[in-house]
């Protein structure tokens, strides 16, 4: 019985693991047993438990309660628990997925007791090590026994550092593995988009099944805790509800900086007749949003990549994306946090442009896949 340890930390990572869970769960009961640590990196009911509910994941058999604070007090408490959870628990390999602090610190613990550490979502590169997740990434991926990029981007990123893609078995973290067989998150998209359809209110609750509205979610640190950027970004959705309805789901970051630091802008959201000021929504209720809308406006990684299974196009607030394949296909454009170049990109979406919306990430079974290559080893 091939034995994985997944951890996780982040609500993206719940929905990344869920893929992996499902195909254990659903195809390989017999051969694979997985046990569950969460992190606590983040963690509340309304932005974690229904996460775990919706998405059939079993309660974590380890939480580490770490909770916020600075990075590396943070990272060094995640550390010391894996730590102890590697001590009790024997097992075939760590999986980690994308780029968090949790990432990090499963990546530091497992590599210390030589521990086989699988990297779910590797090679993504942003090109700026002032991102703490461009930092964590590379971090991760050189010490890892596998890699799985979801994209041939990200084959080629780890090829340019060095990593011999075309390496042979057995693998370990002087010889990794490296395969791109798609993304989970793209799995995700496939599997729940229906159930989402049939489950979420949402859109009948608000009375939006025939409107036409902009989704737009805004949680990055960087924008959040820099009043120039948030302010220049709410300063372009104000301008936007006057063209078009405006959903805003508010992370409870956001949501804490505007009642804080910029009243007025959070007073202007509030009584815009067009926008629509949400408390986080559950990950059906999301899908069906990015379902519906005809817009995407997001500071959020993972929001990028589902706006384009969906075959939405996305303005991205930030001035670097990891996922460099949307942008190049004219799905998504780069606009920081410029109020007058989200407003450009907004206009030039309203043109109705050709997008290639190609199958870039996979046939929908990457989970399945990455399993069956663990169990070859």
């Amino acid at each position: 019985m091939l034995r994985i340890l997944t951890v996780i930390g982040a609500r993206p990572q719940i929905i990344k693991a869920s893929a992996i869970n499902r195909a254990v769960r659903t195809e390989f009961k017999d051969q694979v047993e997985e046990v569950i640590v969460h992190t606590g990196q983040h963690y509340d009911e309304q932005m974690s438990q229904i996460f775990f509910e919706e998405l059939q994941i079993p309660v974590p058999n380890y939480n580490l309660s770490v909770g916020s604070g600075p990075h590396g007090r943070q990272t060094a408490k995640m550390i010391a628990g894996l730590e102890e959870v590697l001590e009790k628990e024997t097992v075939d390999y760590l999986i980690v997925y994308g780029d968090t602090n949790s990432t990090l610190a499963a990546a530091i613990a497992a590599s210390k007791v030589y521990a086989p550490i699988v990297h779910i979502e590797a090679g993504l590169r942003s090109f700026d090590k002032k991102m703490p997740e461009e930092v964590n990434r590379i971090l991760c991926d050189h010490v890892s026994t596998f890699l799985f990029p979801p994209t041939q981007k990200g084959m080629d990123n780890l090829r340019k550092e060095g990593f011999n893609i075309n390496q042979l078995g057995p693998y370990d973290m002087n010889h990794p593995g490296v395969f791109n067989f798609g993304d989970v998150m793209y799995d995700n998209s496939l599997h729940f988009k229906h159930i989402a359809q049939n489950k979420s209110r949402i859109l009948q609750d608000n009375e939006w099944l025939e409107e036409s509205f902009v989704l737009v979610t805004v949680h990055r640190a960087s924008n959040t805790e820099n009043l120039e950027r948030l302010n220049g970004i709410f300063h372009a959705i104000l301008r936007i509800a006057n063209e078009q309805k405006v959903v805003l789901p508010l992370h409870p970051r956001t949501l804490k900086v505007l009642q804080e630091s910029s009243t007025s802008i959070y007073s202007s959201l509030q009584n815009h007749a067009q926008i629509t000021l949400l408390p986080p929504v559950s990950f059906l209720d999301m899908v069906r949003l990015e379902q519906a809308a005809s817009l995407i406006i997001t500071d959020s990684g993972g929001v990028q990549k589902e706006a384009f299974f969906f075959e939405k196009p996305c303005i991205i607030l930030r001035a670097q994306t990891e996922w460099v394949e949307i942008v190049d296909r004219g799905a998504a454009v780069l606009a920081d946090s410029k109020e007058e170049s989200i407003l450009k990109a907004y206009q030039a979406f309203q043109k109705n442009p050709q997008i290639q919306f190609d199958k870039i990430y996979g046939d929908g079974n990457a989970a399945i896949k990455i399993i069956e290559k663990l169990l070859e080893q």
